[in-house]
Order: structure tokens, then C-alpha cells, then sequence
């Protein structure tokens, strides 16, 4: 068992289980098939993602060093939510971009009854730790737990 500390981007607690991506997430290209085509699990669709393509995100403990891809990041991650197809929370390594804080952001916001935690500044000594299938859990403080 190991603990972080992160920056709060948005606040809630969470439990679940990790999925690792060692590279950005493109949010466009990794959404884009439960987005469009009704797959409730958000399997990854992005081919060149090697850690996510083709694994459930809903309702994970996504951990990741950041978010790259288009300006359109932002909607996909909100529509992601508004869809209840969101990771349980996202875990960034490193600082979280302007368009992946804005989507959580008014998620967090606009959409009633619908949570998902995020926290960046975690550090790479995170990334290198957190391993698919473990379990993590945040606390309001931005403290995250991995088991």
C-alpha cells in the first residue's frame, strides 16, 4: 500500500479499480466509439493507446501522466459523464490541461448526481507505482491510496 498526494481538480471520493495508461490519453479518439455508438463500458477505441486500446474505462480509477488530442477534449470528457460512460475518477501524473479540467470541471458542475473526482499533480513516482487491477481510493483532500 502506497499513498499520494495530489491537487483537488474536482473534489469527491472515490473506490475502484485502476487501468494505467503510460501515454497521454487522446479523449477523442478513446471515447469516441461509446460516445457514438452506445458502448456503456467506454471501451478505448483509440488504436494507438497499447496500455487502454480496447479495455472498459467506465467506472475505473484512470490513471494517466495527461490528456492530448484535440480542442474538442473538454465536451468529450463532459458527454462522457452526461452520458454516465466517465471513469470513476482520472488520476493525472503530471498537470492536468486546460480542456480535460474544463470538461471535469462543468461535469462537476452542470450534471446532477454525477461524480468523478480528479486529481493531478501526482508525480511520475505515481505512474511508475499504480499497476492495472489495483485498487484506489480518494479522499476529499486529494490524498489517493493504492492497494
Amino acid at each position: 500500500m502506497k499513498t499520494f498526494k495530489g491537487r483537488v481538480v474536482t473534489p469527491g471520493t472515490s473506490k475502484a479499480e485502476a487501468l494505467v495508461s503510460h501515454g497521454g490519453l487522446n479523449t477523442l479518439a478513446s471515447f469516441q466509439k461509446a460516445l457514438q455508438f452506445g458502448d456503456k463500458t467506454s471501451k478505448c477505441s483509440d488504436q494507438n493507446n497499447e496500455d487502454l486500446y480496447g479495455k472498459p474505462m467506465a467506472g475505473k480509477a484512470l490513471c494517466l501522466p495527461q490528456t492530448i488530442g484535440s480542442t474538442t477534449g473538454g465536451l468529450v470528457l463532459y458527454t462522457a459523464c452526461s452520458m454516465g460512460r466517465q471513469p470513476a475518477c482520472m488520476l493525472f501524473a503530471n498537470h492536468i490541461d486546460s480542456l480535460a479540467a474544463a470538461g471535469a470541471i462543468l461535469a462537476n458542475i452542470w450534471l446532477d448526481g454525477i461524480s468523478m473526482p480528479v486529481v493531478d499533480s501526482l508525480g511520475e513516482e505515481f505512474l511508475a507505482y499504480v499497476k492495472d487491477g489495483m485498487q484506489i481510493t480518494i479522499d476529499d483532500e486529494g490524498i489517493v491510496t493504492v492497494i
